[in-house]
Formats: structure tokens, C-alpha cells, sequence
């Protein structure tokens, strides 16, 4: 039968500027607005890529790693944690390009970027080398970085549009049913799923049991969405469904501009919006957990800027980002 597309009820609730984001899927630059800051480089490759592999376990493997995650993430609630801090705090994300230089596939060799500043409460780890299906190259020695200071650790995963090859070979291994001529876009919702699974075992492997999974959705170079906006939303829906099927949180990293352009008006509901304010400042970054900056109908957590080769970000008065659950502690 069918699985029809998930409404947001159940999910955590938490919480624009027309810019190139400063995550790490890469993109093309709005028509409009400041000046925009690239973070990878084009090679001008045009190596054909071969299509990853997903094990045939790979579902099996979500569902430990995710068991574990929350036996964790109980243990750390137990422990009573300090809370308090409903003011502003200050964090970073890190990603393939603070990867040291070299590494990653050929559309996005990693640049040897500065980690977060020493003042950073909480850093967000990307899973991917930019698209999906391909792994951050060092994410366990940044997952060891931020253990060895005792900070609060997130995760973000870029959802991306498959390649004919990829929807060939994953848009049958899914929950949606392909054959069912009501539901189109089953294929895609199904990558989107697998997209997941990916997600959750990278971050196991690397040693991250974040209980929150920031879902990047912006333009991704060499990876575009389609022109088809509901197969595009139907991607990042099979994605948000495979992590909440296997216990994970769910919030989006996007603009307003960026979001439409890629996924339309698909809305996810109330869950948690990280709103990046591009090369700007604080005071800016602070500014996008306003209303005038909605993404997509969910609620502001973290406002996000770029400064002297740094993603920075802060979290938007009011919240918590310890009660929440949007990051684990080492």
C-alpha cells in the first residue's frame, strides 16, 4: 500500500535573506541580494561518479544506531544536566571544509578551513561531502575535537536530488510503493529515505549520537534539485520520514528564498528553523529569529553567519539548547 506523506504532529517543536548558504551543499547565487560567499570551489571535473553502494543491511544498521542513540540520550537526561541557557549561546558548524586539505570526492576536495573559535558552546557536525551518499572525510576526528572540549554536539545532513542512476538503483528500496499510480514521486520519497539511513549510520560510525538532525536544503553544485518541485519535496520528505522512523528529531537549515526555490511550499510543520544570514554579523544572524523570517512554518532556534572563514552561529533568545534536545553532550 501506499505510505502517505507524514504531517509534522509528533515532531519536536523549535523554531531571510536571499543568499548562497554558507553550508555545505554548494549552489548557485539568487538573483538578488548581498554578496554571497562560496564555500567550495569549482574543480570544472567532469568525472562520472559511480553510483554508491547501499548495503542491503543498511536499514538493520539504522535501527541499532539509533536504539543506541536514545539509550544514550537517556542516560545523559538522567545525569541532570545544567540548563539555563535560555540566553543567546554562541556556537560553530564544521563540515568536509574544515577537513584538512585534499580529501573528499572530486567536486568538493576539502580546504583545510579554521575549526569553531574557542568560545563556541556547541558546534553542528555535517554528515556528507556535500551531496548525499558521500561521507564527511574526517567527521569522527571532528566528533573527537568537540568530545575533547566537552561542547555540545549536533548534526546536519544536505538532502539532494539523485542522479538517474541513484533513483534507478535506490527508488525501489524504500516504504513508499512505486507501483501505486496515486503516489508519483514514490522513487523519490524512497531515495529520500535511503538518504537517511546513510545519514544515520555515518553518524554512527563516527561517533555522534546527536538525537536532532538538521535537514540542509539549498542549492547543491553538480547535485541541482529538479525543475520539478514536487519531486524535489518529495526527496526531503522520504528523508525527514526515515529519520523520525528511526527515532531521530528533525529541524531544517535553509532560508525562505532558498527553500521555495528548491521544494516549493512544502511545509514540514513546527520544527526547529536554523536561518543562515550569510557574510553579515551577529546582530544579523540574531535578526532571522524574527517572523519576517520564517522558513517554511516551523520555529526559530539558531540565527547562522559567516566571519573570516568561519560558519558561525547563535542560538535565538528564549530557547534552550540543551532542553530541546536538539544536541548531545560528551
Amino acid at each position: 500500500m501506499r505510505r502517505a506523506p507524514r504531517t509534522a504532529a509528533g515532531l519536536v517543536p523549535g523554531s531571510v535573506l536571499v543568499l548562497v548558504l554558507a553550508g555545505c551543499g554548494g549552489g548557485a547565487e539568487p538573483p538578488a541580494g548581498p554578496a554571497s560567499q562560496e564555500r567550495s570551489p569549482g574543480t570544472g571535473r567532469t568525472e562520472a561518479l559511480t553510483v554508491p553502494q547501499v548495503p542491503d543491511d543498511l536499514e538493520e544498521q539504522a535501527e541499532r544506531a539509533a536504539m543506541s542513540d536514545l539509550a544514550a540520550l537517556a542516560e545523559q537526561k538522567a545525569a541532570e544536566l545544567p540548563q539555563g541557557l535560555r540566553a543567546p549561546v554562541e556556537g560553530g558548524d564544521v563540515s568536509w571544509p574544515q577537513c584538512p586539505r585534499g580529501q573528499g570526492i572530486p567536486e568538493r576536495r576539502t580546504l583545510g578551513l579554521p575549526m569553531p573559535l574557542d568560545s563556541a558552546r556547541f558546534v553542528v557536525m555535517g554528515l556528507t561531502n556535500g551531496p548525499a551518499f558521500f561521507p564527511n572525510p574526517c567527521l569522527a576526528e571532528q566528533v573527537a575535537w568537540v568530545r575533547e572540549r566537552g561542547l555540545l554536539a549536533g548534526a546536519y545532513a544536505v538532502a539532494s536530488y539523485p542522479d538517474p542512476a541513484t533513483l534507478a538503483e535506490l527508488g525501489e528500496r524504500g516504504p513508499y510503493d512505486t507501483d501505486d499510480p496515486g503516489d508519483p514521486y514514490a522513487a523519490q520519497r524512497n531515495v529520500g529515505y535511503q538518504q537517511a539511513l546513510f545519514d544515520i549510520t555515518v553518524m554512527r560510525d563516527a561517533g555522534l549520537p546527536a538525537p536532532l538532525i538538521w535537514i540542509d536544503v539549498e542549492p547543491v553544485r553538480d547535485w541541482e534539485w529538479s525543475g520539478d518541485l514536487e519531486a524535489n519535496a518529495a526527496v526531503v520528505e522520504g528523508l525527514r520520514d526515515g529519520l523520525v522512523d528511526k527515532g531521530y528529531r528533525v529541524g531544517i537549515y535553509s532560508t525562505a528564498y532558498l527553500w521555495s526555490q528548491a521544494v516549493g511550499d512544502l511545509s514540514l510543520g513546527d520544527v526547529p528553523e536554523w536561518r543562515a544570514a550569510g557574510p553579515t554579523s551577529r546582530a544579523e544572524a540574531l535578526r532571522r529569529c524574527g517572523a519576517s523570517y520564517v522558513v517554511q512554518g516551523g520555529s526559530a532556534a539558531m540565527g547562522q553567519w559567516v566571519q573570516d572563514d568561519r560558519d558561525l552561529n547563535v542560538t535565538c533568545p528564549g530557547t534552550d539548547a540543551e532542553a530541546p534536545g536538539w544536541f548531545h553532550r560528551f
